[in-house]
């Protein structure tokens, strides 16, 4: 790195000795670093290692406790993201900041809308709206309402909407958490053009991958502290890791042991059509984890959340082990032993405001509770033993969960399931948005309520993790499962074949 008052000369943006303390915990501790104009520069880490809180600081949604920050070699202090935005800076946050009332252009050109006499000039907003769509291949209908689309297609309307600012240095933290492989591609290649064209990106990942093959450079954040910052072309994924953890990680998957042929079914699915899903059959058996790959848009978490009565079924059968056929919503799929992890902690799995405790203990009142009281005395006792299985680290488990980083709330909610002691698993995007610590933490989690005899449903949109945990792959496209895929046959190509495959027809059970 160059000295401190050097910073300037070749910095779009540079940190000089910045710090952030919430309460006693150091989020950022004195770090420096200088971002080259018209690079891509990632920030990388594990959860709690403060890169979306640099990220934060560089976009004015929160300003530092000390340091300084410097724009194109003048100090700056925004303290608002609008103050950020008027300077050139544009963020995309991890999780979509849309407002679901209002329509996809209205959402990307909010506040800036064109007006005549008080009024939006619809023509108008249409033609820009078409125009910038355009100029970056997204594919998104204008006059939807923005709270209607999926994850993937919001994330969108975040980076059109930072574009539309015009923008010369954008903050993008997690932009592909919720995008398909080909949606991601197509992200990649829009991050390259910004660049090429003089755009700065500042790149908060935690798929190595893709900062590998995007990033000019590469900062690691540990504990909020700077380890270091160095040219991409000089790291790869294991030395990258490495200064994550601060520890070589042996194997990116735990060791996969064959799945018993003989063991029980423990779920079962015939037939099953509901919104998003056209009969669909499957079968889960004891100590085994089925993948169900697919597209963005294929149908997987439409299924699961049929199979757990989150959504309506419009006709087929569910059955479990006990003999159950599930017929009723979330709390009689509970009750028969059928526990599911949703896609979204944020928007269907934690209460915000409430405890750790509180939230793992959620799907358990009834047992933790006496005359309609909650026995708090035993609530911490029932989840303080799940909350260490599932290795939460907290600084206290009656702190608000809003306080833990992504990879420890989504073990939060790992732990409330766990409490039911479920005989089918289903987790839908287990380790969206975590780092690479967190996520083998939930990986060995997940092998080991395999290895205890839980029946796991595996939806995941990232190939590699699908391929690394799972003993059969059923693949899903337009709302059908149209590929089995067993033993060596579990690859990526053919995952890929299967999910863009022209035949519609049911791969049928397992």
């Amino acid at each position: 790195m160059r000295e401190p008052d050097r910073l300037s000369e070749v910095a779009h943006v540079a940190l000089e000795e910045v710090s952030k303390h919430y309460g006693g915990v150091v989020a950022l501790d004195s770090v420096s670093l200088t971002v080259a104009r018209g690079s891509v520069h990632a920030v990388v880490g594990e959860n709690g290692a403060g890169k979306s809180t640099l990220g934060k600081i560089v976009a004015g949604v929160i300003t530092p406790d000390g340091g300084a920050i410097l724009l194109n070699g003048e100090a700056a202090s925004f303290r608002s993201p609008r103050e950020a935005l008027d300077a050139g800076i544009a963020a995309i946050a991890q999780e979509p900041a849309i407002v679901p009332q209002l329509t996809v252009a209205e959402n990307v050109f909010l506040a800036r809308e064109p007006r005549s006499g008080g009024f939006v000039r619809r023509r108008a907003l249409g033609r820009r709206f078409a125009q910038l769509a355009e100029s970056v291949g997204f594919a998104l209908p204008p006059s939807a309402p923005a709270g209607r689309l999926r994850t993937a297609e919001q994330q969108k309307v975040e980076i059109l909407r930072a574009l539309s600012r015009s923008a010369d240095f954008i903050v993008m933290d997690e932009p592909s958490a919720a995008l398909s492989r080909p949606d991601a591609d197509h992200l990649h290649d829009v991050i390259r053009t910004l660049a090429r064209r003089g755009t700065t990106v500042l790149l908060i990942s935690h798929f190595l991958k893709e900062v590998l093959a995007l990033a000019d450079t590469v900062t690691v954040l540990r504990d909020g502290r700077l380890i270091r910052t160095a040219p991409t072309a000089n790291e790869t994924e294991s030395s990258v890791i490495e200064a994550m953890l601060g520890r070589p990680l042996t194997a990116a998957f735990p060791s996969k042991r064959p799945a018993p042929g003989d063991a029980p079914v423990l779920l079962s699915v015939r037939n099953l059509t509901a919104p998003g899903v056209v009969d669909a059959s499957l079968e889960v058996r004891a100590g085994e984890i089925v993948g169900l790959a697919g597209l963005v848009g294929a149908g997987r978490t439409e299924l699961a959340r049929a199979i757990f009565g989150a959504n309506a079924r419009q006709s087929g059968e569910v059955d479990v082990s006990s003999g159950a056929s599930l017929h009723g919503g979330p709390l009689t799929s509970l009750r028969a032993g059928l526990g599911m992890i949703p896609e979204s902690r944020t928007e269907q799995g934690l209460l915000f405001s409430r405890s750790v405790t509180e939230n793992a203990s959620l799907a358990s009142l009834p047992a933790l509770s006496r005359g309609g009281i909650v026995r708090r005395r035993a609530e911490r006792r029932a989840t303080g033993k799940v909350l260490e299985r599932c290795d939460v680290r907290a600084a206290s488990y009656s702190a608000p969960v809003r306080t833990l980083s992504g990879g420890n709330q989504q073990k939060v909610v790992f732990a409330r399931m766990l409490m039911r002691s479920p005989s089918v698993f289903v987790a839908d995007e287990p380790t969206r948005g975590v780092d690479v610590g967190a996520k083998r933490a939930i990986y060995d989690l997940l092998v080991s309520l395999a290895e205890g005899g839980v029946g796991v449903l595996l939806i995941s949109s990232e190939v590699e993790e699908i391929i690394g945990l799972a003993h059969r792959v059923l693949v899903m496209r337009r709302g059908r499962i149209v590929g089995e895929l067993r033993g060596d046959d579990i690859t990526e190509p053919k995952i890929l074949a299967a999910a863009f495959a022209d035949t519609t027809a049911s791969a049928g059970a397992a």
